[in-house]
């Protein structure tokens, strides 16, 4: 197999598809929070009745093939599938630790994973590419309707669904928006910008979500609460603060070109020149380094590479993608060099393409 097969294999549907606004938006996720009546919440529950839940959950029509979906449990999982979950964002990285009568249900093409027994007996999520997230909602409602359909859930009339956060209680409801805002960082806006969309009731996070660094100015948006308000006025907040975020990077990207062309398209290209010579990268380094030379090329500065091609890196170069193409365990300095050759061939190949269409181009 090749290197090509190999990474179009590990990678999921969301990360290689484009969606709307996708020179801002990476990708739109919808979460329900969900638990079984009569069954203790997961962090008080006993083993049997965890057990139980996946025997449940195991059980359902959608997990017998008949919605080309799977159940894996995790602690049949080698460690590094574990890990390579989290970093396509099927999974938390809270669902990784004590792993035993823990699973995820995967469709085939991974817009749609369900954790189980994590925070809540059921963490059901639909993640689409793009500024999406109206379509991530209908398909996680769909999704949501087949199950409780064959499962009770803890639900109160007064206070709708019961959940093990009470910052999910109500709809159970998480949407969020993974943003690329590397304008706004560099024009000093996110400061600016963080305490302001706390203000309106969202949360800004980084990477993985609650409690992760933001690393390649990539920043999660979700709302905080889910008791008092309907699905439809929640997607509804979040869509059109987002809206706002990205008209906000759309023109401090603007500005950039306008005001300092020279020194951002000069920063752009020294970006270019590591990723295409180092022998040794780390993930954090390689991550600022792909955001500037991604902003480089979606404001027409970078004519030399694909659009595609940085946001596929984002996702290639993170350690556990790196240790599934090399097919084995490696330590951080191992990673580091192969990261670096990896990124180097890619780099380098869309750098070569794009002069051989502009050649032909010329000769046409």
């Amino acid at each position: 197999m090749s290197l090509q097969d190999s990474v179009n294999k590990i990678l999921s549907q969301w990360m290689k598809g484009k969606g709307p606004d996708n020179d801002v938006v990476m990708g739109s996720r919808i979460r329900l929070a969900r638990n079984i009546a009569k069954i203790p919440f997961p962090a008080v529950a006993k083993d049997d009745q965890l057990s139980h839940v996946a025997d449940l959950v195991r059980s359902l029509p959608i997990c017998n093939g008949k919605a080309d979906m799977d159940y894996l449990g995790l602690a049949n999982m080698p460690r590094l599938e574990r890990e390579l979950l989290v970093e396509k964002h099927l999974i938390s990285p809270q669902q990784t630790k004590d792993v035993k009568n823990k699973a995820v249900v995967l469709r085939h093409d991974e817009l749609v994973s369900i954790m189980v027994n994590e925070e809540d007996h059921l963490r059901i999520q639909s993640i689409y590419p793009g500024f999406q997230v109206q379509s991530a909602w209908e398909q996680c409602d769909q999704v949501d309707d087949m199950i409780g359909d064959k499962l009770e859930y803890a639900f109160s009339p007064e206070l709708g669904y019961l959940t093990a956060c009470p910052t999910n209680v109500g709809t159970g409801l998480r949407a969020s928006v993974m943003l690329h805002l590397p304008a706004l960082g560099m024009t000093k806006q996110m400061q600016r910008l963080v305490p302001a969309i706390n203000k309106v009731g969202l949360a800004v996070r980084g990477l993985y979500g609650e409690g992760t660094e933001v690393v390649g100015n990539i920043y999660q948006i979700s709302n905080q609460l889910t008791l008092g308000h309907s699905e439809k006025e929640i997607i509804q907040h979040l869509a059109t603060v987002a809206k706002q975020i990205i008209d906000q990077e759309r023109e401090a990207r603007r500005q950039l070109m306008q005001v300092g062309k020279a020194e951002l398209e000069d920063r752009t290209y020294r970006a270019l020149g590591v990723l295409s010579q180092a022998r040794v990268i780390s993930t954090q380094e390689a991550m600022q380094l792909v955001s500037e030379v991604w902003l480089g090329v979606d404001v027409g500065l970078i004519k030399e590479l694909d659009s595609s091609l940085p946001k596929f890196l984002v996702v290639l170069i993170r350690p556990a993608h790196v240790q599934k193409l090399i097919g084995r365990d490696m330590d951080a300095g191992e990673r580091d060099v192969f990261r670096a050759s990896l990124i180097r061939a890619y780099v380098n190949s869309g750098l070569q393409e794009k002069n051989a269409d502009r050649q032909e181009e010329g000769e046409g």
